[in-house]
């Protein structure tokens, strides 16, 4: 969905996606972690794909999006690795490119904007591809798969499919920084004040609960640097998080996963215990639309989520 629609030309574009939904084929670019790091993440979006009546046809030839350090040493590159998923997607006939990690979709998003923008980057990426018999038109959206929730589904049509609610679990959503910003590239709502994972929260039966840190970095991209700092910035969000009544945390980003799940601990020291099991986002739809807890990998999380749907009459 261009992020340019206006609010009515967008409400007409939601209402023929969701009516046009179940015949609908996306490309899907998982990214490198889901298919590694968080398998669960990758599992889980396929099996609910499955219950929305969605085809996700993996791009399996394509190539890391480039993320930060790809970005920061050669620009170039990273814009000739993406254009040649996107010509993968347009090879195949489709127009969407699906994501499932925050960090994949702002890159992607901002190497599609280069070169729509610029011919001279077009040019350059095709002259490359080229020499491998493929070629990049420019027609690709790349988009998160939380937006396919709310444009493509619809909230209405979500909370129909509903089948095991969250009976009020106290969800917060935790955004972090790569799905909202920059507006110039991640327009689709607003930086400071999104409220997407809250809407998608309370359509599943849950109670979203709103803090400060929603927003804020999950301090993995610092980890590696300054592991003190990164631990310091996931225990304060959660001690925000939990003062305000949160049981449990929804994040769209697999990055922002790793950091807030496996750094809680680290922080208890300075923040106090905070013991916030961490979703991805597929996993808690999927759950609602009635994919058994068992097959979503919970088990892999190191803050077990298990304990919190017991204590929930989620699960037995």
């Amino acid at each position: 969905m261009s992020s340019t629609l206006l609010p009515e030309e967008r409400a007409l574009d939601a209402h023929v996606r969701t009516n046009s939904s179940k015949s609908k084929r996306y490309g899907f670019f998982p990214g490198c972690v889901a298919k590694e790091s968080c398998k669960e993440l990758f599992n889980s979006t396929m099996l609910l794909a499955d219950k929305l009546g969605i085809e996700l046809v993996e791009l399996t030839a394509a190539s890391c999006c480039g993320a930060s350090v790809l970005n920061d040493t050669n620009r170039d590159v990273a814009r000739v690795l993406n254009a040649r998923t996107y010509a993968q997607a347009e090879a195949l006939g489709l127009d969407d490119v699906i994501t499932i990690c925050s960090t994949c979709t702002g890159h992607m998003r901002a190497a599609n904007k280069e070169l729509r923008e610029s011919e001279e980057h077009m040019a350059q990426a095709n002259a490359i591809l080229g020499k491998f018999g493929a070629n990049y038109k420019g027609s690709v959206t790349v988009r998160h798969l939380l937006w396919l929730l709310i444009d493509d589904i619809g909230l209405d049509a979500l909370q129909a499919m509903v089948v095991r609610p969250l009976n009020g679990l106290k969800v917060a959503p935790f955004y972090g920084c790569h799905i909202i910003r920059p507006e110039s590239v991640n327009g689709w709502e607003s930086a400071r004040h999104p409220h997407s994972l809250e809407d998608v929260i309370v359509a599943l039966g849950g109670e979203a609960v709103d803090y400060a840190g929603k927003t804020r970095c999950c301090g993995f991209h610092v980890q590696l640097e300054k592991d003190g700092i990164a631990s310091s910035m996931v225990g304060q969000n959660m001690r925000m998080a939990k003062d305000n009544g949160a049981e449990a945390v929804i994040t769209p980003c697999p990055l922002c996963h790793l950091a807030l799940d496996g750094y809680q601990a680290d922080a208890a020291a300075r923040w106090g215990r905070t013991d916030l099991p961490i979703f991805h986002l597929p996993q808690l739809v999927a759950y609602a639309l009635g994919v058994p807890a068992e097959k979503l990998g919970l088990n892999k999380h190191l803050i077990d989520p298990r304990e919190v749907m017991v204590s929930r009459d989620l699960i037995n």
